[in-house]
């Protein structure tokens, strides 16, 4: 059975040029975030809304979980009235409640029904219908909106690990070092001071370390490459090694038997 990881999103919280917020989903069911941008970017990419069976919550900043409000009054309201096609959120303990809550605040009393059918997950590990191990592991972000990385492991053998919104820190690397292919955020250029987030050097020291896995960069500051207007703060991309790959939008990596670019 083949794999696809597609990125329906690229971009960090202030949306450079030619780029949704950061957003993916694999096996065009299981999607990794729900950020504003969420139902354009799947519409865009021709995938149903109830097609979704798990939505995984690396942590709660706006620009990853402000488009779960949408998405659940779409299945309402559109693609899943009889509330038919099951849903799963995983995240961490304490996450279920700030979730409802801000639904509740974008629709008062519209998405009740559509919440008592979701099956919340907190563990740190499990497995999807389809045969997706993965576990969730801490990293180096705001402690404020419990931030978490996830490996995943198909029944197949395929590999992939996310990030989340991270800077750099040994859980994380450890996951890395462990798989096959890494989807990285990029968030800030060098003279940003800040660690909570990986800069372009960050990136070019740990692919240097792990010359066997692929790198997808997203949660970028740099606008895509074929943008025409004004630059938002940057427009030129790092010569990073060649297992790193700067994702546009709607960007689709295959496995079959490995991962393909």
């Amino acid at each position: 059975m083949a794999h696809e990881i597609t990125m329906l999103g690229t971009g960090n919280a202030f949306l450079p040029n030619g780029r949704h917020h950061s957003f993916a989903i694999f096996d065009r069911k299981h999607i990794i975030d729900a950020p504003p941008t969420a139902l354009i970017s799947l519409r865009e990419n021709g995938i149903s809304i109830n097609e979704i069976s798990t939505i995984f919550i690396t942590h709660l900043h706006g620009d990853h979980i402000f488009g779960l409000p949408f998405l659940l009054l779409e299945r309402t309201y559109i693609s899943d009235r009889e509330f038919l096609h099951p849903l799963t959120i995983v995240a961490a303990p304490g996450a279920r409640e700030r979730i409802e809550h801000v639904c509740e605040i974008a629709y008062p009393g519209s998405l009740g029904k559509i919440l008592s059918t979701i099956t919340w997950n907190e563990n740190t590990d499990g497995i999807t219908e389809d045969g997706w191990s993965w576990t969730r592991f801490e990293v180096n972000h705001n402690d404020a909106v419990d931030p978490y990385g996830y490996s995943f492991h198909s029944r197949q053998g395929a590999k992939f690990v996310h990030s989340g919104d991270s800077g750099p820190c040994d859980t994380l690397y450890e996951q890395i070092a462990q798989t096959e292919l890494a989807v990285i955020e990029m968030s800030i250029p060098e003279w940003v001071p800040s660690n909570e987030h990986h800069k372009p050097s960050d990136i070019q020291l740990l692919s240097e370390n792990n010359p066997d896995v692929n790198f997808i960069i997203t949660h970028t500051y740099i606008d895509c490459e074929d943008s025409k207007f004004p630059v938002i703060t940057e427009s030129q991309f790092p010569d990073h090694p060649e297992n790193v790959y700067h994702a546009k939008d709607g960007y689709t990596i295959l496995w079959n038997k490995k991962w393909i670019f």
